[in-house]
């Protein structure tokens, strides 16, 4: 046993040692080039697109989406999956504008967006429509389906909607109701 016992210890530990340099040619790290074809994708996409900008008065914006994919070569108009724009306003508020898809015909500078059009503002208001064009060029938007909003001011509901001086004027179309809380803060 005195000699039996340390010469399976000192086997052991010699196994220990050398087993990691018994398979060397697969435990290394390799690079290799595999066999690819490069082909012209017949509908080319961008997956998760981001435009950051500035507007004229140098409120910073961006804008992304899911996918985009060009509709055609020559009219210039993209389709973009799950939109959504945010801009941080001159007086530190900020805006959300979210939608399923969305139409931007770069010609006529106009954004269509179609599904659950949703705009946000940080100090409590939120609207909700099913379709919304809005001009890029004016900064206006406008639509003709119904529209429902909430607010500190309370809800309103109208048949559409029409914005227009950068967003600091709404006029709600069609028939419209209003529904004021009672203390409410006055809207600016």
């Amino acid at each position: 046993m005195k000699i039996v016992l340390p010469a399976i210890a000192l086997l052991l530990i010699v196994l220990i040692v050398a087993w990691p340099h018994l398979n060397v040619t697969d435990a290394r790290f390799r690079i290799g080039f595999a066999d690819m074809t490069v082909r012209v994708a017949e509908d080319p996409v961008m997956l998760n697109p981001r435009y950051v900008g500035s507007d004229k008065d140098d409120q910073p914006y961006s804008v992304t989406a899911d996918i985009a994919r060009r509709l055609s070569e020559t009219a210039g108009n993209i389709e973009l999956d799950a939109p959504k724009a945010d801009i941080l306003l001159k007086d530190n508020t900020w805006l959300v504008l979210s939608a399923n898809r969305g139409l931007y015909e770069r010609n006529n500078e106009s954004l269509d967006l179609l599904g659950s059009v949703i705009l946000y503002h940080d100090s409590g208001y939120e609207f909700l429509t099913e379709k919304a064009k809005i001009d890029l060029e004016k900064s206006s938007a406008e639509g003709q389906d119904p529209i429902r909003g909430q607010g500190p001011f309370g809800n309103i509901e109208a048949e559409g909607f029409r914005m227009i001086d950068r967003g600091k004027t709404i006029f709600f179309t069609g028939k419209s109701r209003l529904k004021v809380y009672p203390g409410a803060k006055k809207v600016n």
